[in-house]
């Protein structure tokens, strides 16, 4: 029967191979795992100061609150991802299928939320931009109204007659928008039609004294009477005076009303359709 052999455990054997789990621990992976962990606690202090300097800008801007608080979230998310990527990728963590799973989600939702997206994009333009606020008077796609308020992802308008219509911010954002409330002035003009063989220089003068003396119109510029069009049947007019922006629509019915009494008191006819009918008897 053979003797089993035993020896004596190497002390020295253990640091010496190349592959040894001991040396690989003790002079590589403690001290990667310990710089990996210095560079965490550094790279989550810089994220915080981040977030801090973007929150003032934003503030300075005056960006909305909800608004402020959504994009801060959003890249402290990501940094944080990103810091975590890193270190990973420090302590020998293979992070090439990580990153491609981590697109292809992102791809997927993206995809699945595209509208939803696009409708997010679009109010952060209208946060930062701020091509009309809240109060506004502004006209898309054929819809006029006040914007009541402004949200991440649609824009709610309340028309003249109290109809509230949420509006998709990227109508918003990328479509042909007007703003009625950017300018602390605005022009009106009041078309006027009077019968061929009226003494136009009359109506004018009749027209310019009533938008002169209305108490809402701007001296500067000065009200106007023009003659824009030589119709089949009427000779058209137009008055054209400047109102404050909020005093639009009352200088716009005044006028309407009192255009046609003046024009009347003047003995200018105004012209109105007619049909001539012709019985002929066989």
């Amino acid at each position: 029967m053979e003797k089993a052999e035993f020896k004596f455990f190497d002390v020295q054997q253990l640091f010496s191979g190349k592959g040894d789990f001991l040396n690989e621990l003790l002079f590589k992976d403690i001290p990667r795992i310990i710089i990996a962990l210095i560079v965490l606690w550094i790279g989550l202090k810089v994220i915080k100061l981040l977030i801090k300097g973007l929150k003032k800008i934003l503030d300075k801007r005056n960006v909305d609150a909800s608004l402020q608080s959504f994009l801060s979230s959003v890249c402290d998310i990501a940094l944080k991802v990103m810091l975590i990527i890193a270190i990973m990728g420090m302590v020998g963590i293979q992070t090439t299928s990580f990153i491609a799973v981590l697109g292809a989600a992102g791809l997927a939702v993206g995809m699945a939320l595209q509208g939803t997206l696009q409708n997010f994009a679009g109010g952060v333009i209208i946060l930062l931009l701020k091509p009309f606020r809240v109060g506004d008077y502004i006209e898309v796609n054929g819809i006029q109204g006040n914007v009541v308020q402004i949200q991440i992802f649609n824009t709610i308008v309340k028309t003249l007659d109290q109809k509230v219509i949420i509006v998709p911010n990227t109508d918003l954002a990328t479509k042909m928008l007007t703003n009625y409330s950017s300018s602390d002035v605005r022009l009106i003009s009041i078309p006027v039609s009077i019968a061929y063989g009226s003494n136009i220089e009359e109506a004018r003068k009749a027209l310019l004294d009533l938008a002169t003396n209305y108490e809402l119109t701007l001296n500067d510029p000065a009200p106007c009477v023009v003659v824009t069009e030589l119709a089949e049947s009427s000779v058209n007019l137009q008055v054209r005076f400047w109102a404050k922006n909020e005093n639009y629509w009352a200088a716009v019915f005044y006028m309407n009303e009192h255009v046609y009494n003046t024009l009347n008191a003047a003995g200018i006819e105004i012209p109105f359709n007619q049909l001539d009918v012709h019985v002929v008897n066989k």
